[in-house]
């Protein structure tokens, strides 16, 4: 399929702008919708100028006239989202309302204007604490925590959409996304933002509990072009796992990074390791991770100032933020 016009929500977050980029370089004209709540217009300082280029600020969890250039695009990458696992714990409704409300009016943008190939940003998380590595697309879902099943749903809508209104959707689980540009928001979150603002501060790297789990860190450019190969591709209603399928230890992580460490406690919910299985993508779409992670990591390091005004956590705050986690995820781990 030759791509000529492409909407990406979230076209201004992490992942987004960096595909927003790759399409632009193959010619695409690309149209960026994103509300801002944690997506930055600099992301897109690079490209704003670029005459192919509409960036759309709205909320697709609200109906609008940003829907309305979705009647001459050729494919929709709905990366759109809400993320993290606290705030999820706090206001679930919120995250119902982005994750699956706005999925529902982005799958309801595509089927009245005529697109027939929706890509979705789906996450692994789904699996909650698997019991099988690598872990396939067959593994059982049990999302431990509002995130999880947000995005969950919204793959749901995904396929059924596809399935009764004949489109080509195909959903792509990410397992542990990295790269430049990863969020800078208040929420405490994923490990590389947290880890690259203490090393620019001098303070000590917070390992959670032994820091011997396993991530399946995957670089961001990869993750493009695995969404770029589904686009193209013959696969209809699908769902394939994006990772490295080389999961990383976070104590390994740290000795890359270099500096003091300090412990905190392990957190219920918490998987100890993710690891993906993803033969299923590197055999229909002939997608492989091309980014060695220690090659990954030198990236991140190369581009480290752009954590200078990120929240710095410490261990007194980090206990602070994720009281909320302890209180809900006991119970249920």
């Amino acid at each position: 399929m030759k791509l000529q016009t492409a909407i990406v929500t979230g076209g201004c977050g992490f992942i987004g702008s960096h595909l927003v980029d790759t399409l632009l370089g193959e010619g695409v004209r690309v149209v960026a919708i994103d509300n801002l709540s944690t997506g930055r217009l600099s992301n897109l300082d690079g490209v704003s100028s670029h005459s192919r280029l509409e960036i759309i600020q709205a909320d697709i969890s609200v109906p609008g006239t940003w829907a309305d250039p979705f009647a001459n695009a050729d494919a929709v990458f709905h990366l759109a989202a809400l993320a993290d696992i606290m705030p999820s714990l706090e206001k679930p409704a919120d995250y119902f309302q982005s994750n699956v409300t706005g999925t529902l009016h982005v799958l309801e943008a595509a089927r009245t204007r005529g697109v027939k190939t929706i890509l979705y940003a789906a996450s692994s998380s789904c699996y909650g604490l698997a019991k099988t590595f690598p872990t396939p697309e067959s593994a059982p879902i049990q999302p431990e925590y509002p995130y999880a099943l947000t995005k969950f749903l919204g793959e749901q809508l995904l396929l059924h959409w596809a399935k009764v209104y004949r489109m080509k959707a195909v959903s792509l689980r990410l397992f542990n996304v990295y790269g430049p540009r990863s969020r800078t928001t208040g929420a405490y979150g994923a490990v590389f933002g947290v880890f690259l603002k203490q090393k620019l501060a001098g303070e000590p790297l917070t390992i959670v509990g032994e820091g011997t789990q396993k991530r399946d860190f995957v670089f961001v450019s990869d993750v493009v072009q695995a969404f770029l190969s589904a686009a193209k591709s013959d696969s209809h209603t699908d769902v394939y796992n994006v990772g490295s399928g080389r999961p990383v230890a976070v104590n390994d992580l740290a000795n890359l990074l270099g500096g003091a460490r300090v412990r905190i406690p392990k957190r219920p919910g918490e998987p100890d390791c993710t690891h993906a299985d993803i033969s299923k993508i590197r055999r229909a779409l002939e997608w492989s991770p091309a980014v060695p992670f220690e090659a990954g990591v030198q990236r991140m390091l190369d581009h480290i100032e752009y954590w200078r005004d990120a929240p710095l956590w410490t261990p007194q705050s980090i206990e602070v933020a994720t009281k909320a986690w302890f209180h809900y995820l006991q119970q249920t781990s």
